[in-house]
């Protein structure tokens, strides 16, 4: 089984930073690709930003692009979210989320994953 719990969340002012942490453990059984994704109440889980397994493709949403960066260290098992710049349209639960076997790909699809943290709030005040 793999777990995976996400971290760093919190209330920010809009226009400040947050670092958003993804911790993976257990047994992964081969590489995976990582993403992040988002529900605010009142709205659909919407996909935020992924990245493969070794790095080298990201993928973001337009609405956070440029402000939000995704990366990972796979030595710590943990994938990060970068938010800079962050609005109040921002806030909602962010989840990070595995997909197993996957290793030259990002997946921008909810379906496409195997597991998923149990999120962390983050609260933009405007």
């Amino acid at each position: 089984q793999v777990q995976l719990v996400e971290s760093g969340g919190g209330l920010v002012q809009a226009g400040g930073s947050l670092r958003l942490s993804c911790a993976v453990s257990g047994r992964t059984l081969s590489n995976y690709a990582m993403g992040w994704f988002r529900q605010a109440p009142g709205r659909e889980r919407e996909f935020v930003a992924s990245i493969s397994w070794s790095g080298a493709i990201t993928s973001s949403a337009d609405s956070v692009k440029g402000r939000f960066t995704i990366s990972r260290d796979n030595a710590k098992n943990t994938g990060y979210l970068r938010m800079n710049s962050v609005k109040p349209e921002d806030t909602a639960a962010y989840y990070c989320a595995a997909d197993l076997g996957r290793y030259y790909i990002a997946p921008r699809r909810a379906d496409e994953y195997d597991y998923w943290g149990q999120g962390t709030q983050v609260t933009v005040s405007s």
